[in-house]
């Protein structure tokens, strides 16, 4: 089992809740992974994409799902993939700053452990291919 892991650092020059609301909210973030996704169980919390909602990634059998572990508005997220899977240890977590101008930084990285050997590089590639993809439409879904 090899560990793979990697970080998209991206700078906006949008306010941070404007940022952090494209990332939190599950249909957007969606739309910037270019794939469907659906909340299947709200939070408890006052954002119902907060801490404990689970999204499911995909279509039918052939997706996954992801349980949001951390959730500090305008500052914070971090998921993990809780249906069966190809990887293990998946942690997702995605930083908002503000920047000395007043831009939004986003910090986006994502850490798993391979089960099945020389997968994991497959799957990390493509995972950052289209999330660096998405982030790049940010300015155009505001």
């Amino acid at each position: 089992m090899a560990t793979h892991s990697f970080e998209i650092n991206e700078t906006f020059d949008l306010p941070r809740s404007q940022v952090f609301a494209l990332f939190a909210d599950h249909q957007s973030f969606g739309k910037l992974l270019g794939t469907p996704v659906k909340r299947i169980k709200e939070s408890n919390q006052a954002d119902p994409n907060g801490l404990g909602s689970v999204r499911k990634l995909g279509i039918g059998p052939i997706g996954l799902e992801e349980t949001i572990t951390s959730f500090e508005p305008d500052s914070l997220i971090e998921y993990t993939i809780t249906s069966f899977s190809l990887i293990r240890n998946h942690l997702g977590r995605i930083r908002f700053e503000e920047t000395p101008e007043g831009h939004t930084r986003v910090r986006y990285r994502i850490s798993f452990d391979d089960i099945v050997p020389f997968t994991g590089k497959l799957v990390r590639v493509a995972l950052e291919q289209a999330i660096r993809r998405g982030v790049r439409q940010i300015p155009k879904m505001t």
